[in-house]
């Protein structure tokens, strides 16, 4: 088997089982609870809370556990929309961001605030004097995704800091569902205010995502009842995956700091001189401003859909769109955005890599490639 759709779930790290497992015998107790169990499981979720502090470069008050990155979004932009209204009833994004921040802005819009939805260039990254013109007295929040999670397009996150440090009651918001172990990114320095991280596109588990928040920031909260994580976001603590979320954390940027990501680029940049040598394939993804495991690509004439199965058969697993988008069967809103055709839209592809995947996988995921494509052609044009 080849496992090339690591953006749409990675498979969890050996070392991440063992923690959840051990944690959720051993530290069962609900960490609210007033008995020395419950004690001792709020201390480990202290000590968790504290390494991701760490690991992401923030103070321990400044991380909040969610169940993902979709809520993560949702809290972030809903929190800010709602805290923040007196000030203004406008937000900024962009035309190619993950669902669960382009809907949550469409949801806003019925509520009555108002939102302008940046264009991107052919690579997919936004002009930052767009940007900057689309500022207004009344904008509150910019949300600007970090890595795209289809073409892999890494958005100018530091530039766009440094323009909002100049507007001061402007938060900025980013999803760095994607990028985070793979693009380095410093949340101080961006100039960062609320950042949304999803453990299990880190080898982590499913159901257990990070909101950073920079202190002394207010957000309305979504889930209200018990008052866990500060009152931010209501419900038991999931206590096993957010320990596992920290070991996968720690170990994913261990092996970013002993050169991992240059060599999954490495097997990005030869995929694509390969996928550029047929004559069928367009490349959508740009290396020179994308992040190092993604990469999407059409094969004219066939469906992404088919072409997805065709391969499963082959014992290799790619994706079309976000897989949470993908069985919509709607053309991607990147790729429209980037100004690709309806129909290059609807015969594209994704490959994601991760860490653990090779150059031999890469060489003969080409291999199988080139023979798939050409009895697909084949059976098509019989079919036409």
């Amino acid at each position: 088997m080849i496992y090339f759709d690591n953006s749409a779930t990675t498979k969890p790290y050996p070392e991440v089982l063992d923690a959840f497992v051990k944690t959720s015998e051993n530290y069962f107790a609900n960490p609210s609870s007033l008995h020395s169990l419950g004690a001792r499981t709020e201390k480990l979720l202290t000590q968790a809370r504290r390494q991701i502090a760490g690991i992401l470069g923030a103070d321990e008050n400044e991380i909040f556990f969610t169940s993902g990155g979709t809520e993560g979004n949702n809290l972030a932009i809903k929190g800010t929309a709602l805290a923040y209204r007196s000030r203004g009833r406008h937000i900024i994004t962009t035309a190619v961001e993950h669902a669960s921040v382009f809907e949550t802005c469409r949801q806003l819009e019925e509520w009555g605030f108002r939102v302008t939805y940046l264009p991107v260039d052919k690579s997919g990254r936004i002009k930052l004097d767009d940007l900057k013109q689309a500022i207004t007295d009344e904008t509150i929040l910019v949300s600007v995704m970090h890595v795209n999670n289809e073409v892999g397009t890494v958005q100018p996150v530091e530039e766009i800091g440094q323009l909002l440090k100049h507007y001061p009651k402007i938060l900025f918001h980013t999803d760095d569902v994607q990028g985070c172990g793979k693009v380095p990114l410093s949340l101080r320095e961006a100039g960062i205010d609320l950042c949304t991280v999803s453990a299990h596109k880190c080898h982590g588990l499913k159901g257990t995502g990070i909101l950073y928040k920079r202190a002394n920031l207010r957000l309305s909260p979504l889930l209200t009842g018990g008052h866990q994580e500060s009152g931010l976001r209501s419900g038991t603590e999931n206590t096993g995956g957010i320990v596992a979320a920290g070991k996968a954390l720690r170990l994913i940027h261990e092996k970013f700091e002993a050169g991992a990501a240059e060599r999954t680029a490495r097997i990005r940049d030869a995929l694509i001189e390969k996928l550029q040598e047929m004559p069928a394939v367009t490349v959508h993804t740009n290396p020179a401003v994308s992040a190092p495991h993604i990469l999407n690509f059409s094969v004219r004439g066939i469906r992404g859909e088919v072409l997805v199965h065709a391969l499963e058969e082959e014992g290799i697993y790619i994706s079309t769109t976000s897989a949470c988008s993908s069985k919509t069967r709607e053309l991607s809103r990147t790729l429209l955005a980037m100004g690709v055709s309806e129909d290059e839209a609807e015969w594209a592809v994704r490959v994601s890599l991760s860490y653990e995947n090779t150059m031999e996988e890469a060489e003969r995921f080409i291999r199988i490639l080139r023979q798939t494509t050409t009895n697909l052609q084949q059976v098509l044009g019989r079919n036409q």
